[in-house]
């Protein structure tokens, strides 16, 4: 008898769900089936002059598009919060964005080769872990390895920095060596290095001598102050991620640009068959481009320890994402988009979604200028 009435209104609420998802579907079906039909019109040919004016500008606006409402988004932050320009606000913005800048600093050559990166983050993961098990503090180190019982000081760092960039390029090589000899796509390589170094990032932090699976903390101060450390300027603190960031990539602009290498990348990636037949070694190449990505990875694992404090599995969860979405958009601007709806308070999930939707759009945009040069 209790049962009953809830079966009816459960019944009406079930129908009410049912009718908006095929409200929703049939909305889907129109759409798509408009879409189809409209690749079937062809373009009527001009009949009248444009005005150079009106076209350049249009061209501009079209060209332009995603910064103009970056921008604009921006501005309507500011103005509801004033003081999401501070000073300490765009610092955040700058630290939060450069480990993912370095990142995408490694990506970015791998996209010129018409490639990608799946495995970034779950690379990132396992790095961080080596890093985080080796500059724990004195008390807590001998979780992972009883023999160390004195911290490694500064010039010690190397060791777990190296240990990072060590991991990082082992994974790396194994996509380059897919990619440039058994010709596999950078797609499915990446995809499976990635479920390989999750799992070996899970063994790893599974392995504590003291039998727990808790996430790597505790770390030593002197790593710390290295790592995720600040210089003061006045009354500016400046963390020192943004300065290694910097200093990165005013490195590999100079790799992209002013060397043999760089100019070989962007043959490679533009038609890897021109390229062979110019002299071009196109398997060393990629292999090289694969090797600066995992020195890049590395190097941002080791620094991310530092700013997260606490390394877990789940460590490095989606970076892949953030760092290919830097590389199309750009780091910063991305990063203080996130922070805006971050810092008013937009639902993480719509968060998600204004995400991709600019991603979408920069690709487009980038696509269309493509189609114009062809």
């Amino acid at each position: 008898r209790e049962v009953l009435p809830q079966l009816l209104q459960n019944k009406h609420m079930t129908s009410a769900v049912i009718w908006q998802f095929i409200g929703i579907i049939l909305i889907v079906g129109a759409l798509a089936y408009f879409l189809i039909q409209a690749m079937d019109i062809k373009p009527r040919a001009r009949t009248k002059a444009v005005n150079p004016k009106v076209e350049k500008t249009t061209s501009f606006l079209l060209n332009y598009a995603l910064f103009i409402i970056m921008g604009l988004i921006l501005v309507v932050v500011s103005i509801i919060r004033i003081d999401f320009l501070s000073m300490n606000n765009i610092l955040n913005i700058l630290q939060n964005a450069s480990t993912k800048g370095i990142l995408a600093l490694g990506c970015a050559g791998l996209i010129v080769l018409a490639g990608t990166d799946l495995s970034i983050g779950r690379v990132l993961g396992i790095s961080a872990a080596v890093t985080a098990s080796l500059v724990q503090s004195t008390s807590y180190i001998s979780r992972m390895y009883p023999t160390m019982v004195e911290p490694l000081g500064a010039f010690g760092l190397l060791i777990p920095l190296f240990a990072s960039i060590a991991v990082a390029v082992a994974f790396c090589m194994i996509n380059g060596f897919g990619v440039a000899k058994l010709h596999l796509h950078a797609f499915i390589v990446t995809l499976g290095t990635q479920l390989i170094a999750y799992g070996a990032n899970c063994l790893y932090i599974e392995s504590q001598p003291s039998g727990t699976a808790q996430a790597l903390s505790t770390f030593d101060q002197t790593f710390l102050n290295i790592a995720a450390g600040a210089i003061k300027i006045g009354d500016v603190r400046i963390p020192l991620v943004v300065l290694y960031f910097i200093v990165l990539a005013v490195i590999m602009w100079v790799i992209w640009n002013k060397t043999k290498l760089g100019k070989n990348m962007f043959a490679v990636g533009g038609n890897t068959e021109a390229a062979a037949v110019s002299g071009v070694n196109v398997a060393k190449t990629i292999m090289l481009v694969y090797l600066m990505a995992g020195i890049l990875y590395g190097i941002a694992a080791f620094l991310e320890a530092g700013r997260i404090t606490a390394v877990g599995a789940n460590t490095g969860l989606n970076y892949e994402t953030d760092a290919i979405s830097a590389v199309v958009v750009g780091g910063v601007s991305l990063q203080a988009i996130v922070y805006a709806l971050q810092f008013l308070g937009v639902n993480p999930y719509i968060q998600y979604i204004i995400r991709g939707l600019i991603i979408i759009l920069a690709v487009s945009i980038d696509v269309r200028k493509y189609i114009v040069k062809k």
